[in-house]
């Protein structure tokens, strides 16, 4: 049975690896055939994922769009409803930060951050999610973070943006129920990505890797649909990497 997937940011790093466990998982469920709509901002990364999908068996789809501007969610919505007609997985995957000092942080970190991690993320979740109600079915994951629940000190406008995505999730869970749709929280702690740019041997060490949180992923959405994995929290073994 085919089923529709849309990861955003799947170029690289949690939705590069998430993408490339479903597109493993069929492997082990022969009824489960992945279609895999793969968004990111950059085309290169996105024909590289989906060369490797493909040389899974898993069939790929991809559009090139930024989920901070309002034109590209008009687009990518458009894209599912008018070729696919349904979907079944949406992973809200797409995310940025600015970090630093309170003091150094300006308008435009702000605005950066919170176009994609909130606005983009609203807009996106909130049409995709009406097309899921009228099926009466679907699964929505948020990849937000444990800074979603937890402060650090130089991640202010992050955090500010992590919390408000905990409250989208925290909302959408009082609409999913009422038309069987299900909604996963995914929190990670430090993952190994391009968003941390260059790390010393010693604290990539301390790091979690992509693969780490796409495997629960994968397995949350393969539950039986009557059953629903509300929220899967994963942090390094030695905890939390401090920024103080």
């Amino acid at each position: 049975m085919k089923h529709i997937l849309l990861i955003t940011g799947a170029g690289k790093g949690i939705g590069r690896a998430i993408a490339l466990e479903f597109a493993r998982a069929a492997r082990h469920h022969p009824d489960f055939e992945p279609v895999l709509v793969l968004s990111s901002r950059t085309a290169a990364d996105l024909e590289k994922i989906s060369l490797e999908c493909r040389a899974e068996g898993a069939l790929t789809d991809t559009i090139t769009a930024d989920i901070s501007d309002m034109a590209d969610v008009r687009r990518l919505t458009t894209h599912i409803v008018e070729r696919y007609g349904h979907i079944d997985c949406l992973v809200n995957n797409a995310g940025v930060g600015r970090f630093g000092a309170l003091s150094d942080l300006t308008e435009e970190d702000f605005d950066y951050t919170m176009n994609t991690n909130l606005k983009g993320t609203f807009f996106l979740t909130q049409a995709l999610f009406a097309l899921m109600e009228r099926q009466h079915s679907g699964h929505i994951f948020f990849i937000t973070s444990v800074a979603a629940t937890k402060a650090f000190r130089h991640s202010s406008i992050y955090c500010m943006s992590k919390f408000g995505q905990r409250g989208l999730v925290e909302t959408m869970r009082l609409y999913a129920r009422k038309c069987n749709v299900r909604i996963t929280d995914v929190q990670p702690g430090a993952v190994y990505t391009p968003m941390w740019g260059k790390v010393d041997d010693e604290m990539q060490a301390l790091m979690m890797m992509p693969e780490d949180i796409a495997a629960p992923v994968v397995q949350a959405y393969l539950q039986p649909s009557r059953t629903v994995v509300e929220e899967i929290i994963l942090r390094p073994t030695s905890g939390d990497i401090q920024d103080d």
